[in-house]
């Protein structure tokens, strides 16, 4: 009589943003066939209690070595490993290793000089483990055209890629009419380099030396240097610009409710969460002219996420602000305004 599989769930250094938001999702699927999980100490009072065996990683060196020990020990052939981590276990398991994929930066060349030494660190290490081990995985599972496309390229043409978004079951929103409105727009995001929240902010300054204040909703962390960087900025030129702290998905969800569209400068994305659920919740949407963002939506609005110009003149134009082009001479012009 044979055995029946089990799905072990690997999900170390899941505990915020789009990470955590899915791994909440897949917990509510009624019936959750997991068998065996490993959580983030962090995340365990954010996920419900379940049937399988549970055990906690602490955020250092030797716990997650232990969780990485324990799952070769414990999973036997023809179980499913599914590492929700993006990352490739350390030890060869005898079962079938699928990897959930929701990190652009692993499989990116791009430099992280803006990243903290320990995050640089990290995602160096991260990104040599995955390139390496890649031909232990039996699934790659991702997001969007773009990310199948990108891993394939970084992979090889042997890299088993599938691609299977998901998110939350959406909620009926209550109707809201355009006075209960509180933001011109929203940007729910981490104070990651990577959300670009400095090319926001200096589009908003240019916006502010022209005379217009658009109001602005920000979700950074309160102890971030970026939200004290927002303070000084606010002083300095007068910006109407919010910064409400990270958000439960309840709270963003509210928050879309009291918005009138988002803007989304990222410079790269395995999904963009907030672009579908912004989405469903009605809202136009102003962003990055990158394949991610067309993978799943059609902005009203598009703009070189580089460029605060570009930023601001997206937001103009969204708000039927008229702005006319630089003024061409002729040479007699350019010749008087040598001479005077």
């Amino acid at each position: 009589m044979n055995t029946p599989r089990k799905l072990f769930l690997h999900a170390p250094g899941i505990h915020v943003g789009g990470g955590l938001t899915l791994l909440q999702a897949l917990y509510s699927a009624a019936d959750s066939c997991v068998d065996f999980e490993q959580l983030d100490t962090r995340a365990a009072h954010l996920i419900p209690p379940s049937s399988a065996e549970r055990h906690l990683i602490r955020p250092s060196l030797f716990s997650r070595l232990a969780a990485e020990f324990r799952l070769q020990q414990r999973v036997a052939k023809g179980d499913v490993v599914l590492c929700f981590n993006g990352l490739v276990p350390l030890f060869r398991c005898q079962g079938e290793i699928t990897v959930f994929l929701q990190n652009r930066l692993l499989i990116s060349t791009a430099r992280l000089h803006n990243y903290s030494l320990r995050a640089r660190l990290r995602l160096t290490v991260e990104r040599f483990l995955i390139k390496n081990l890649a031909h232990r995985v039996n699934k790659f599972i991702v997001q969007s055209p773009s990310m199948a496309e990108q891993t394939r390229a970084h992979l090889g043409p042997n890299a088993n890629i599938v691609i299977c978004p998901y998110i939350a079951n959406s909620r009926r929103s209550a109707v809201v009419t355009d006075r209960e409105r509180r933001f011109d727009f929203v940007y729910v995001a981490s104070a990651d380099p990577h959300k670009n929240h400095q090319a926001l902010l200096r589009g908003w300054s240019q916006l502010a030396e022209q005379g217009i204040r658009p109001s602005l909703a920000l979700t950074l962390s309160l102890d971030s240097p970026l939200a004290a960087q927002l303070s000084d900025l606010k002083e300095r030129w007068g910006l109407n610009v919010s910064n409400l702290g990270p958000l439960t998905p309840t709270e963003v969800g509210s928050l879309y409710a009291q918005a009138r569209a988002l803007i989304y400068p990222s410079f790269t994305e395995s999904l963009g969460l907030p672009l579908i659920e912004a989405s469903r919740a009605g809202l136009p949407i102003i962003a990055a002219e990158l394949d991610y963002v067309r993978d799943i939506v059609d902005p009203v609005e598009t703009f070189d996420p580089h460029s605060p110009t570009s930023i601001a003149r997206a937001v103009k134009r969204h708000l039927g602000i008229v702005s006319s082009p630089q003024a061409i001479f002729g040479p007699e012009v350019f010749l008087r305004e040598v001479l005077q």
